[in-house]
């Protein structure tokens, strides 16, 4: 073993919490990159997104899940297990708590999930950039009488204050081991589907509270033209209505463009080059309700 690898730890974190506390948020964060969408409105992450963080000492794994609540409906089902399932396949869970607003059931459900596993916890109190701080020092004495944590760190995703901190906890409780991915690798997800979340991602952030909640993207055609200077991309947004397609689409087209060139931009971004993009808007009655359509869609 070279020196290098002496003593180096690797391992799986999963980063668990209500929706909207800001998992995705930490994570684009600690990355450097956005490989998990964000949007205000809860729910925003539906898969399991898995990211990794490379130090001098230690490879620490990620894996970003949707929010945790009582789910109603087919589709919020699959997506609270996937989030509760992942639990037992890492070797520390990452729980986040929003300071800023109290969300107790969402929490309590958490705790009682959490219950059930015998893993190092360790709770971070996010968004300290929007409470005072006694208000942060009272909570922390709260939850250390809820469970009992390896660490609580208050941090503040969005700014990045303590996300250092945290990681420096974290890398100390990982086991030893040597890197699981190679230093040059974000994310185990491939671009497709990285471009197809982007769009979803401007769905909820350019529509009303109902639609983001009965689209899925998918991409029809992503391919590469002259050397590598184009990627032209075929994606269609599924919907359940056609009332909902009328909303996406917009006055004369344009909701759609609006959408269509926000992701354009992004996808440019993280693809570093230029990008031919086409939304189609496809309506798939109920789909969310449909376990075979689900699946299709690859839920």
């Amino acid at each position: 073993m070279t020196d290098k690898l002496k003593n180096f730890k690797s391992g799986f974190a999963a980063i668990i919490g209500a929706p909207n506390v800001g998992k995705s948020t930490l994570l684009n964060k600690v990355l450097g990159e956005k490989i998990s969408i964000t949007s205000k409105k809860p729910q925003t992450t539906r898969n399991r997104i898995l990211g990794i963080h490379h130090r001098p000492a230690s490879q620490i794994i990620f894996i970003d899940t949707p929010g945790i609540h009582k789910a109603k409906g087919k589709l919020n089902e699959i997506i609270v297990e996937t989030a509760v399932s992942t639990m037992a396949d890492v070797d520390i869970i990452l729980i986040i708590v929003d300071l800023s607003r109290h969300d107790k059931e969402s929490e309590e459900f958490v705790i009682k999930k959490l219950k059930k596993e015998n893993r190092p916890v360790i709770l971070a109190l996010n968004k300290t950039d929007l409470v005072k701080k006694e208000k942060v020092l009272v909570l922390i004495d709260k939850w250390s009488k809820i469970y009992p944590f390896k660490s609580i760190v208050p941090i503040s995703a969005k700014h990045g204050d303590q996300i250092d901190e945290l990681l420096s906890v974290m890398e100390q409780l990982l086991p030893e081991g040597p890197p699981l991915f190679p230093e040059d690798s974000l994310t185990d997800q491939p671009e497709r589907f990285i471009v197809a979340e982007m769009i979803r991602e401007k769905v909820f952030r350019l529509t009303g509270q109902e639609i983001p909640y009965s689209t899925a993207v998918t991409i029809d055609t992503f391919s590469e033209e002259k050397n590598g200077a184009l990627v032209k991309i075929d994606a269609v947004i599924h919907v359940e209505r056609n009332s909902q397609k009328g909303m996406i689409i917009g006055k004369k087209g344009s909701k759609l463009k609006n959408i269509g060139q926000d992701a354009r931009k992004e996808i440019e971004r993280m693809l570093q080059t230029h990008v031919f993009l086409q939304l189609f808007v496809r309506v798939q009655k109920n789909w969310s309700s449909d376990t075979k359509a689900l699946r299709k869609l690859g839920y």
